[in-house]
């Protein structure tokens, strides 16, 4: 895609991911097994073949630099390709990122140096697959200074998101309310019966997006957000259209998640461990690329009769896993994760090297990273023990044991 710079905000601290989010940010956050959230956005633009990326970063970023330098060097830089990690450098005021619209004001120079047409402004920690060279040609068809991607959603769903009034003609944003808490939310032009949400993907005409983001910064009643103030601003001053989000996943619903929250992250998990998953990671039509770690491959042992037998039904299991004699029953087991013997674990998700001692239940947890939990422990079966214990209990029902946490016996 000639001229077209992407730009991937990954700079968020997390707070609705926390624990997890305690040591990095959440587009570093590990997902499905061998993943990171961030390689979906990532692997989109790969595969629509964007390939001058910007990644602006700013809370615990360390491991997720690591992630990029070490997993995702696969552009040529004689070809004009790049992907470029930009950490916050107070050039022009001296706060940190105040918003998503101040982080891409404060790179505006990274982006006159490139001398984009377009720049599309995506987000690091979405699971979706879109192709954006799809969008960028929808943009261009309707002669638009900025187009916004729309899903759309079931009508109650209208209070977590942005909703776009789409006049049906052409297409054409011409209101835009951030999470409407009312019970009337404007309907889709692209189906009545349901609403048109934001994606939080824009593209913008670059010269459009510098005129937005200078007269942003000089509001002071602004937040610097995208949906709550540029967008709105510029609905009456420029061409805005909408661009209804084509699904590559192949499934019946359209699967766009914005893993923000517990419930949502470890829901987003279990999509993946189905007989038949909502998402598809085994489609070679539009691979999912991440940083593959040196590890052997993954190893059951003992297979004797009764309950001491190394299985794993219904599961993600990684490589560099050892299931020594448990039984995993759909569940996401991420790299280098010990289970021993006579454990049982069903509906959860161990992050990268765990270790579960012999003799221990867990169900729908998330163990983060790291973790040994000893012999004999219970965990998701008694909710108040689970809190004594000092674990986070999501409003789902969840529990997270998070890293360097003490489990008790």
């Amino acid at each position: 895609m000639e001229n077209v710079l992407a730009i991937l905000l990954a700079g968020g601290a997390g707070e609705r991911l926390f624990p997890l989010t305690r040591n990095t940010a959440k587009p570093a956050v590990p997902f499905g097994g061998a993943y990171r959230i961030i390689d979906f956005t990532l692997s989109n633009c790969i595969n629509s073949n964007l390939r001058r990326i910007f990644i602006l970063t700013q809370y615990k970023a360390l491991e997720l630099t690591r992630h990029i330098r070490a997993g995702w060097s696969i552009f040529s830089s004689e070809l004009g390709e790049f992907i470029e990690v930009i950490p916050p450098m107070k050039r022009i005021h001296e706060d940190w990122y105040l918003g998503t619209a101040d982080a891409v004001y404060q790179n505006m120079e990274s982006i006159r140096s490139e001398s984009p047409h377009l720049t599309i402004i995506l987000s690091g920690d979405h699971i979706y697959k879109m192709n954006y060279l799809e969008m960028v040609s929808w943009h261009r068809r309707s002669k638009a200074d900025i187009t916004i991607a729309t899903i759309q959603m079931p009508t109650e769903e209208a209070p977590r998101f942005g909703v776009a009034e789409i006049r049906p003609d052409d297409y054409r944003v011409v209101g835009f309310e951030e999470k409407p808490d009312h019970g009337h939310p404007v309907r889709s032009a692209f189906n009545p019966d349901m609403i048109s949400a934001s994606m939080g993907v824009y593209v913008f005409n670059t010269d459009i997006l510098l005129q937005a983001l200078i007269e942003d910064a000089a509001d002071p009643e602004s937040a610097h957000d995208f949906g709550k103030d540029v967008l709105p601003n510029w609905l009456n001053r420029a061409r805005v259209i909408a661009y209804d989000f084509r699904d590559l996943n192949d499934k019946t619903a359209r699967y766009w998640r914005d893993v923000g929250t517990l419930d949502a992250y470890y829901e987003a998990n279990m999509d993946l461990v189905s007989v038949v998953p909502e998402f598809n990671l085994y489609d070679k039509r539009w691979p999912i690329r991440t940083r593959l770690v040196q590890q052997p491959p993954a190893k059951f042992v003992f297979a004797q009769e009764g309950r001491r037998m190394g299985v794993a039904m219904d599961s993600i299991v990684s490589s560099g896993c050892i299931i020594s004699g448990g039984r995993i029953v759909r569940s996401v087991l991420s790299p280098g994760v010990r289970v021993n013997s006579y454990c049982e674990i069903e509906s959860s998700i161990l992050m990268p090297n765990c270790e579960i001692g012999r003799y221990t239940r867990i169900r729908q947890a998330i163990i983060d990273s790291g973790v040994s939990i000893p012999e004999s422990v219970s965990i998701g079966y008694d909710p108040d023990e689970d809190r004594r214990n000092g674990y986070t209990l999501t409003a789902g029902g969840i529990v997270v044991v998070p890293a360097q946490a003490e489990v008790f016996a």
